[in-house]
């Protein structure tokens, strides 16, 4: 029987979506062709999941270009991934805010080994985007927005989430970093029934921008909450 960190290597590595986007929006799939992001997404899921127990999952919005578009791992840049997860990489280097927070977080739960013995995460669109702007440099681009967009991937988001979910996720519960992100993800779990309920939290990248003096608050609330569940 596969373990989970297998199904998630498996699932990574054959990850597409070919839709046409329009001319200003291209998909950014970290995964494809890339050996060092194989490698890392290959050394990281079988350090903390190499078993078969069920998880609850935490959902981002989709990868960025720094976080997990450069390593493969959400919310995770290359130092966060040598520090707090033990894996060195020489191929790239990042740093990304919201990987910060989020293993401080991680942290004050417990440690990396703890956290991911208990929780997954992942992005309500596993692949991410970016779309070019009036200056012909090419940004990140959330999926919700355009509605366009979100229509266009809509089936995909759903169909990932499910293949997923039978990785052995929990599905009494999930929880949202993102008000915005939830507003769209409600209207995918209305019409997919994927989740019981779901829990929202202020998304990481938020928190660092606007809120970075309240930080230690935030980080005790996502602590709590996920506490609570787990207990």
């Amino acid at each position: 029987m596969a373990t989970f960190a297998e199904k998630v290597i498996s699932f990574h590595k054959n990850l597409s979506f070919d839709a046409p986007l329009g001319d200003n929006i291209q998909v950014m799939n970290p995964f494809a062709d890339n050996d060092a992001v194989l490698d890392i997404l290959e050394q990281f899921y079988t350090k903390f999941f190499s078993d078969q127990q069920s998880r609850k999952i935490l959902l981002g919005i989709n990868p960025g270009r720094l976080g997990a578009g450069a390593t493969g791992i959400p919310f995770t840049d290359t130092k966060r991934l040598a520090e707090d997860c033990g894996i060195e990489t020489t191929a790239i280097q990042t740093h990304e805010p919201s990987s910060v927070f989020v293993y401080d977080m991680i942290n004050a739960y417990g440690g990396s080994e703890k956290f991911y013995s208990q929780f997954y995460i992942n992005s309500v669109c596993p692949l991410g985007f970016i779309e070019k702007n009036k200056k012909g440099n090419w940004v990140n681009c959330n999926y919700y927005d355009y509605p366009a967009l979100f229509e266009d991937t809509k089936e995909f988001m759903v169909a990932t989430l499910r293949e997923q979910i039978a990785f052995g996720i929990d599905t009494s519960v999930c929880y949202i970093l993102g008000k915005k992100n939830a507003k769209f993800f409600k209207k995918i779990n209305d019409e997919a029934k994927l989740f019981e309920s779901f829990v929202v939290f202020d998304h990481p990248r938020y928190i660092v921008q606007y809120k970075l003096k309240q930080k230690e608050t935030y980080i005790d609330t996502y602590v709590r909450e996920l506490n609570t569940i787990v207990g």
